[in-house]
């Protein structure tokens, strides 16, 4: 065997590598379990993930049209569209009218619920099915008969109001009969997350109940599907350009085919993202499980390493050996990984099926799955790259002696280059494929600080257990020489479990807040009421009624209009390239308000208040953030649609405003005369000292009668709603977060394991010494406990620092930091390590010493 004797060509020195590679592992994978676990949970939860959103991104794409109810969709708020507006639409094919709009409904005994309106036209659904219980035509259902128009209700509104079909209800000044009950709606996707029950009815019937009245929070839609011939992106584009050029101040949102619910979209890869991150997360800390395996690899292998230098192999030749091995292993997880990922689309699908409120297309992706693949080999590499550069320098003096360690020392400068490559190369893929390279970029730096932070905390923790006095206590001091000793488990046990409690105490810190800010108490002195489509002329009388109704509670009111920012600093809002966290203010409509007072919860931090007596050219403040991410700066110009007029206004000053008390403020505030003249209704909130279910209710009533055009929207419910759509989210991640722990567990078992071999012999020794079995499982108990204890005060804090920095910077909330959930993580962490510790030292203990005293 004569394996390097001549030099050999590149091709037939990676075939030889490869053959030999192969061969060693005939004898099985014994201490690769880990490795290939690990690489395959990161690389299953990467590809599950790709796999999902693009196979959901796809069957958002295919249903574009049924999920918008046309080609191209044109709304409005506050305003119908104008007769040759109409018209333009008309002349460019079939055209189906909606109106939506919140209101009050209250059944024949005087129980009130709020609702989500939704007025449609004999056209409707011009895409798609609209799913009724029982089935009827959309004429019938919503046609007038006996003095009440129809209406399909949704289910909830039925279970809330104890209904059925056949009752009445009236809503504003309408009466509306029950004639079926709504399931699915073709376009509900594209209307977004609404705050009561779908009530759908005629225009007519809209009309009837007197809610549309000047300055109404309604919006009009506008629905065009195009003639067979031409109903394709190309022509849906040009229809919106057409739209664009020829009514420039129309201000209507404008949605095509492509682009059916740009907010869902958007939310769907913010949230791929991030689980990506989760999925790349769990990948990194397999990678110390990778770094662990190899070089317990190494360390059995070394015999065998030596006899190939023996035999004439070079360094480099046996470096390419087990990189060849490693580059294998982690082909064979990755495999295991893509597969498994790839079917979770079918999965969901065949499982939930109808259930799914999403259009999922299961498909297989493979730029999905090679991208998961590249994750996959360049973590391997990455971590492996450092043991396997040591094998090029194993002596063959190895054969001719027993070490039970090797000195340490680092690889050479070509396997640290190479190292360096390829984690340049992970580190450029992760931000460059991301979608929102500023989080990308804090995640790689953070895992980056994290790793140093874990390294420089085993070596801290070896050297204080150096230095500390000698105790006289044998098995603390039997514990303390063990976390120091050569080949001590403390740096992969701190890697390993720091890295899995550090993501664990994240997500239960952030899931904590989550529900705090939406499932529990309210914020103190948060409102309790918002009550929306007041009518200007009756606003004060609305204000006292409010006052004598509730005696004790206070009671805000500020005028309320929407409009669209179409430009600023000169630059269309198409034109405009804001920051990531920024670029939602252009997106839609927004609720705008004028007063010469500066808004509660409101401070000045640039330019100056224009103060109430104020009367020249009219003036905006905008909030500080939303203009930083803008790039504007005082005396810039930003033009607003308003009821079909484009309204120019300066920037008079900046604030920054609390959200936290849930008051009423506004990202753009105008000077007093901005609007003059304009029709807009008020938006008034009632504020108690002391709430309760039976007050609440009996302000519904009182209100509802006595102006039923005003919708009361209770801040609680509104919150619950939210706090449902957040917990299905933070499921999700926990889900994905699961990957993770899991691998962290695995690591950590992993890295003990492959301490056994030192345990086994350190066992033999101290017990023909003398020790006992229950001073020795003492003494390993003591040791992992410390272990684990240094390193969950470190994920602790490490964890805590990141959920507050994603909870208040990120998701602008407050943070308060959850105690008892931190404390459970604490134990958990040491019971896994103490517990998992203790089994493989059970095992040591175990082994005869006759059998290993010989081999010493």
């Amino acid at each position: 065997m004569s394996m390097a004797a001549e030099p050999a060509s590149g091709s037939r020195a990676a075939s030889l590598a490869l053959r030999y590679a192969l061969r060693e592992l005939r004898s099985g994978l014994r201490g690769f379990y880990v490795f290939i676990a690990c690489i395959a949970l990161g690389v299953m939860a990467i590809a599950g993930v790709g796999s999902v959103a693009a196979s959901l991104g796809e069957g958002l794409a295919r249903e574009g049209r049924t999920l918008l109810g046309g080609d191209v969709a044109f709304s409005l708020i506050q305003r119908e569209a104008k007769p040759e507006e109409v018209a333009f639409l008309r002349s460019r094919g079939e055209v189906s009218v909606a109106a939506t709009l919140r209101g009050m409904a209250r059944s024949g005994d005087g129980r009130l619920a709020l609702v989500e309106m939704k007025a449609v036209d004999r056209n409707y659904p011009m895409l798609g099915e609209l799913t009724l219980d029982p089935k009827m035509p959309v004429a019938d259902l919503l046609a007038e008969r006996d003095g009440a128009f129809g209406a399909a209700a949704d289910s909830t509104l039925l279970a809330r109001l104890d209904l059925k079909v056949g009752d009445r209800i009236g809503i504003g000044s309408a009466t509306f009969q029950i004639r079926s009950v709504v399931g699915a709606e073709p376009d509900k996707l594209a209307g977004g997350v609404g705050l009561g029950p779908r009530f759908l009815v005629s225009e007519a019937g809209l009309r009837a109940t007197e809610l549309l009245q000047p300055g109404s929070l309604v919006r009009w839609i506008y629905r065009v599907r195009l003639p067979d011939n031409a109903a394709d992106d190309r022509a849906a584009t040009a229809l919106a350009n057409d739209a664009r050029s020829t009514l420039p101040e129309a201000g209507w949102e404008i949605r095509s085919r492509g682009n059916a619910s740009p907010q869902l979209e958007r939310t769907i890869n913010r949230f791929t993202q991030f689980l990506t991150l989760v999925g790349l997360a769990a990948l990194l800390v397999g990678g110390v499980g990778v770094a662990n395996a190899v070089k317990s690899h190494i360390d059995r292998r070394r015999d065998v390493i030596a006899a190939f230098k023996a035999l004439g192999a070079t360094g480099r030749d046996v470096f390419t050996i087990y990189l060849t091995q490693v580059v294998v292993l982690a082909t064979i997880g990755s495999a295991i990984g893509l597969a498994a990922g790839a079917a979770l689309p079918f999965v969901i699908v065949g499982m939930l099926g109808k259930l799914l409120p999403l259009p999922v297309v299961p498909a297989l992706h493979p730029d999905e799955l090679a991208l998961s693949l590249v994750y996959g080999l360049l973590t391997a590499l990455a971590f492996g790259l450092w043991p396997l550069g040591r094998v090029h320098d194993v002596p063959v003096a190895a054969l001719f002696r027993e070490a039970v360690t090797s000195e340490w020392h680092r690889p050479r400068w070509r396997y640290l280059a190479l190292m360096a490559v390829v984690i340049a190369l992970l580190v450029g893929v992760a931000i460059g494929l991301a979608y929102d390279k500023r989080v990308a970029t804090v995640f790689v730096a953070s895992s980056v600080l994290v790793f140093a932070l874990l390294r420089g905390i085993a070596a801290g923790l070896m050297a204080l257990a150096r230095r500390l006095p000698r105790s006289r206590i044998t098995m603390l001091r039997l514990a303390i020489a063990n976390i120091y000793r050569p080949g001590a488990l403390t740096p992969s046990v701190v890697m390993s479990l720091g890295l899995g409690l550090a993501v664990l105490v994240t997500i239960t810190q952030i899931d904590g807040n989550l529900r705090r800010q939406f499932l529990a108490a309210l914020p103190e002195r948060a409102p309790s009421f918002y009550f929306i489509d007041i009518p200007t002329n009756e606003a004060d009388r609305f204000g006292a009624f409010l006052k004598e109704t509730a005696p004790q509670s206070t009671v805000e009111d500020v005028p309320m209009l929407r409009g669209r920012i179409v430009a600023a600093r000169g630059v269309k809002a198409e034109d405009l390239k804001p920051s990531s966290d920024t670029e939602w203010v252009l997106q839609s409509d927004r609720g705008l308000t004028y007063t010469g007072e500066l808004p509660k919860g409101s401070k000045v931090v640039e330019g100056a208040w224009w103060g109430a007596d104020y009367n020249g050219p009219p003036l905006v403040s905008i909030e500080k953030k939303i203009a930083d991410g803008l790039k504007l700066k005082i005396g810039d110009e930003i033009v607003v649609n308003v009821l079909g007029r484009d309204i120019p206004a300066r920037i008079g000053n900046m604030r920054t405003i609390d959200w936290q008390g849930l008051g009423i403020n506004f990202v753009l505030v105008f000077s007093p005369n901005a609007f003059r003249g304009a029709p807009h209704t008020h938006v008034a909130t009632l504020t108690e000292t002391h709430p309760d279910s039976a007050g609440d209710a009996r302000i519904i009533k009182s209100v509802a009668d006595a102006f039923p055009m005003v919708t009361s929207v209770r801040v609680r419910e509104a919150l619950e709603t939210i706090g449902t759509v957040v917990t299905n989210l933070v499921l999700a991640i926990r889900g994905a977060s699961a990957v993770t722990l899991i691998s962290a567990i695995l690591v950590l078992g992993g890295a003990l394991a492959a301490g056994h071999r030192h345990r086994v012999y350190d066992a033999v020794i101290l017990k023909t010494l003398g020790a006992t079995r229950v001073r020795l499982l003492g003494a390993y108990a003591l040791e992992y406990l410390l272990i684990g204890l240094a390193t969950a005060v470190f994920g602790v804090i490490a964890g805590s620092i990141a959920a507050w920095l994603i909870v208040t910077r990120l998701m602008t909330l407050s943070f308060i930091w959850q105690a008892g959930s931190a404390a459970g993580v604490v134990a958990a962490a040491l019971v896994v390590t103490v517990g998992l510790g203790l089994a493989g030292t059970l095992l040591a203990l175990n082994q005869k010493p006759a059998t290993v005293l010989r081999n010493l």
